[in-house]
């Protein structure tokens, strides 16, 4: 962080696929409110296949990556820092050839993560970004915020049978979306794909502000629709986003701590109450997680051989 601020970069491009991409996608929220920094979602493909990097002299960089193998990633760090930008590398393999093209590495210290669809890493990676904001502000409140996460994340792995067994109601599901808006935009996001990797199950994300500009219109009688409501700004429109699916019938998983939106689902996923909404995501992921686990099982899947799959993904 101190370096952060000596080198005042004026913007900050995220490089990252899969869940790690989600996990940028938070960070560019997180880092954007507050930290004041416009945050943009890199473009690999332009680094690798076009060979027309922008520029990014006045930039920081940085890579999310648990495996940190993935070549488009490792080359947007290169190009980084041969432009003279600042780069960080968010990896759980501090040995990894994209913590060395990064000039620093924040280490996820998540252990070997052996599932193919990433848990610990995504969470760890939101943490990490977390600690990173609150060091840049110089805020001991966020820090000691943070330090509640573990509780509240061992609180609601607690009710994983509760959750499991709730999933099995969508056994034959073959399509649903799942929305939320704010920081938890990266959580809709990061569930569809666990639902997508794991279930086979044609989950899309949504904003619950572009869900209602067009897409809404897929919503009728059993539709299921899996929304996160944190505690925090986006309380009151999701609630009221929920009350008009409920009234077109819509089949609702919600996540949230509160009972006015708890109240409205056939699936209630309650969360701890009192988590600030930029933390949520760190929590409110996991009964997504827990959800995506036991609909597999439910389905009869393996959920550590997802077909298709490896746990390290090489993209050019």
């Amino acid at each position: 962080a101190r370096a952060i601020r000596e080198r005042a970069p004026r913007f900050v491009v995220l490089a990252a696929r899969g869940s790690s991409d989600n996990a940028a996608r938070y960070g560019q929220y997180l880092l954007g409110a507050v930290n004041g920094l416009p945050v943009a979602l890199a473009t690999p493909s332009l680094f690798t296949l076009y060979r027309r990097p922008p520029r990014l002299a006045d930039a920081l960089v940085i890579a999310v990556s648990q495996s940190g193998q993935s070549p488009d990633i490792v080359a947007v760090v290169e190009e980084g820092r041969r432009q003279g930008a600042l780069t960080l590398a968010v990896t759980n393999d501090p040995a990894s050839p994209l913590a060395r093209a990064a000039e620093w590495v924040i280490p996820l210290h998540a252990g070997a993560e052996r599932s193919v669809a990433a848990t610990k890493t995504y969470t760890a990676s939101l943490l990490a970004l977390g600690m990173l904001s609150a060091a840049l502000a110089g805020d001991e409140e966020m820090f000691a915020a943070l330090r509640t996460v573990p509780g509240a994340i061992r609180q609601v792995v607690s009710s994983a049978p509760t959750v499991c067994r709730a999933s099995e109601r969508y056994r034959y599901m073959e399509a649903c979306v799942v929305v939320s808006r704010g920081y938890n935009y990266a959580t809709a996001y990061e569930i569809a794909l666990k639902l997508k990797e794991l279930t086979y199950v044609l989950a899309e994300p949504y904003s619950s502000a572009d869900f209602q500009h067009g897409p809404v219109a897929l919503v009728e009688k059993g539709f299921p629709v899996i929304a996160v409501v944190p505690e925090g700004t986006m309380t009151a429109e999701m609630v009221d986003f929920l009350r008009r699916l409920r009234e077109r019938e819509a089949e609702l998983v919600v996540i949230s701590a509160r009972e006015e939106a708890l109240s409205l689902a056939q699936t209630p996923l309650p969360l701890p109450g009192g988590i600030p909404e930029w933390l949520s995501p760190m929590v409110a992921v996991v009964p997504g997680q827990l959800f995506a686990l036991g609909l597999t099982q439910a389905r009869g899947l393996d959920p550590d051989q997802p077909r298709g799959l490896q746990k390290v993904t090489r993209t050019e």
